[in-house]
């Protein structure tokens, strides 16, 4: 019996998104699916970057947006910006409208994860925001859920809840992740698989 495949696609500055990503691909594998970590392809030239210290990630795939197709779901990860995804996420899923036209990808499964720089920089509006792009291909939201307890409590300042997974950078990018939030990712990759294989028998 084959098992699900899924891509985790991401867009990541500083290296949070990353962070994350990986620990959403460990909890993927945990459960027995074939996960494969990409990325978006970078729309700022690289003096821009520069700028902002900002990481390429060159040795992790670009993927296409005609490769979606290719995995039974997806999970995409990215920073904030005022609440939504970033330009390079958009841009790439604005090239996707041959794949809305037929619908390719109505019926496979989505997840989100995402970092801000504060604790109220807009974690679920941001993973709200970004829905859209699922529901006008007929994307199936799995999200992270109240399944675990480490997304409740105010014990710690920490990134993530219902929605999907998250981390905070702060606003330099000098905070790291925590384990705590590496934890919530790595569930978020064994709720999602969990989920994705009820529908391979």
């Amino acid at each position: 019996m084959s098992k699900p495949v899924v891509y985790v696609v991401i867009h990541s500055l500083w290296g949070h998104i990353k962070t994350v990503a990986e620990s959403v691909v460990e909890g993927l594998e945990a459960e027995g699916v074939e996960a494969k970590l990409f990325r978006v392809k970078e729309t700022l030239p690289e003096e821009v970057l520069g700028k902002m210290y900002a990481s390429t990630f060159d040795s992790i795939p670009v993927l296409e947006p005609q490769d979606l197709v290719k995995a039974d779901g997806f999970i995409f990860g990215f920073g904030t910006r005022f609440g939504a995804a970033p330009a390079q996420v958009k841009a790439f899923w604005d090239a996707t409208g041959g794949l809305w036209a037929t619908q390719a990808l109505a019926g496979k499964y989505g997840g989100v994860f995402t970092s801000t720089g504060t604790q109220h920089g807009g974690q679920e509006i941001t993973i709200s925001n970004f829905i859209s792009h699922y529901v006008h291909h007929g994307v199936l939201f799995v999200p992270l859920g109240y399944g675990t307890p480490l997304i409740s409590g105010v014990d710690e300042v920490f990134g993530g809840g219902p929605w999907g997974a998250g981390t905070l950078s702060d606003g330099n990018g000098s905070r790291q992740v925590s384990q705590r939030e590496k934890d919530i990712a790595k569930y978020q990759g064994e709720s999602f698989a969990k989920t994705i294989k009820k529908t391979f028998h």
